[in-house]
């Protein structure tokens, strides 16, 4: 690849954050550049049919959908993330449709209306998760030792979970620790913590604040909880003799 790379991405997005794990993975140099997706540039609307992100432009070419970006990657640049065998290298490939399609129930899941339908949504996760427990072999990632496209798929999904965990449980990890040991190694991979900015976690917190949700909503009762529960630091008496 030796025309310059540009991403054009977007802070919250997980299917960028394939497409930046992919490329770093690679080792493929690349620029980043985000966009307001309530208000697109118009260079990001020629270049972007559908008006979303990622868009990986190489050279003056657009590629879009994170799919069909990873797919290109993969071809034109080392080391290999599909396995070699033809049939396995379909089974990643249904398996990253399963984590759009994760990706998705997290998405009812966050703009749930009610508690119930919340509470609904998260065993609907976890039910998911245990189809996936039950695919996972010794690890630590999804193919074994070597990191593969599944990984890339799966990160950004687990990533939501760092600030699902922090407001409450709600029951996601119970009885699938094949699927924590992945999710822990996941984290620790250099290009997976590359894949967002620093202050994703602000972002996503304020993000969910903002969809008026149940989880909205219990986000915050949790933080107006927490604040009752600090400390009162009473000032000390003045000493007589001062």
């Amino acid at each position: 690849m030796n025309a310059p790379v540009i991403l054009a991405s977007h802070g919250l997005c997980p299917y960028v954050q394939r497409a930046a794990t992919v490329l770093a993975e690679k080792c493929v140099p690349f620029e980043r550049r985000n966009v307001d997706l309530s208000n697109k540039p118009e260079w990001f609307l020629n270049v972007s049919p559908l008006g979303k992100a990622p868009v990986l432009l190489v050279g003056n070419e657009a590629i879009f959908e994170s799919a069909v970006i990873c797919e290109y990657l993969d071809e034109v640049a080392l080391p290999k993330l599909h396995p070699a065998d033809p049939l396995q290298r379909a089974q990643h490939r249904s398996w990253m449709e399963f984590g759009s399609v994760l990706l998705r129930l997290i998405g009812a899941f966050y703009c749930a209306d009610t508690v119930q339908l919340l509470r609904a949504k998260a065993a609907e996760i976890h039910a998911r998760f245990e189809q996936v427990e039950a695919a996972l072999g010794s690890g630590p990632y999804f193919a074994g030792v070597s990191f593969s496209m599944v990984d890339a798929v799966f990160a950004p999904i687990f990533r939501y979970f760092d600030i699902f965990d922090a407001i409450d449980d709600f029951g996601f990890w119970d009885r699938v620790p094949k699927v924590c040991r992945w999710r822990h190694a996941l984290v620790q991979r250099p290009s997976v913590e590359a894949a967002v900015r620093p202050d994703y976690p602000a972002l996503l917190r304020t993000f969910l604040r903002a969809r008026g949700s149940a989880l909205s909503r219990h986000m915050e009762e949790t933080n107006a909880r927490q604040i009752r529960m600090l400390p009162i630091h009473q000032p000390q008496a003045r000493s007589a003799h001062t």
